[in-house]
């Protein structure tokens, strides 16, 4: 089995790499969404999505104080939560077909799961 690659920087993180995925496909996802959306259903998920990736990013930075990574980790786990809750708006406003919706909510359960792991595991 090959080694992975060690972390240098927030990029080389499996969850960061997941947030960002997940919040480009948001991205695309919401040119779609009616003009008058455009300040409110469109700029909260697109918000929400990228805090996810954004909150890892800076707890990384932080990472030399264990308790400010975790309080991040956590502050990534909340925005991950609103994301959820705003793709669900999305689908019952029929601007998200089905199974987009579905690939998206079960990646962000996948990817909450591994952002507490990470949080568990970490070194306090």
């Amino acid at each position: 089995m090959p080694e992975k690659a060690p972390i240098k920087t927030f990029s080389d993180l499996e969850v960061y790499q997941s947030s960002h995925n997940l919040a480009m496909k948001i991205f695309v996802l919401t040119k779609i969404f009616p003009v008058e959306e455009r300040y409110s259903l469109t700029d909260q998920i697109r918000r929400s999505s990228r805090s996810v990736a954004a909150n890892i990013a800076e707890g990384w930075g932080k990472r030399i104080f264990p308790l400010q990574f975790k309080k991040h980790l956590v502050d990534s786990l909340g925005s991950l939560e609103e994301t959820k809750s705003w793709l669900k708006f999305s689908k019952d406003c029929d601007y998200l077909q089905s199974a987009d919706y579905e690939e998206l909510f079960s990646a962000y359960d996948n990817l909450g799961g591994k952002i507490w792991k990470l949080h568990e595991v970490w070194k306090s």
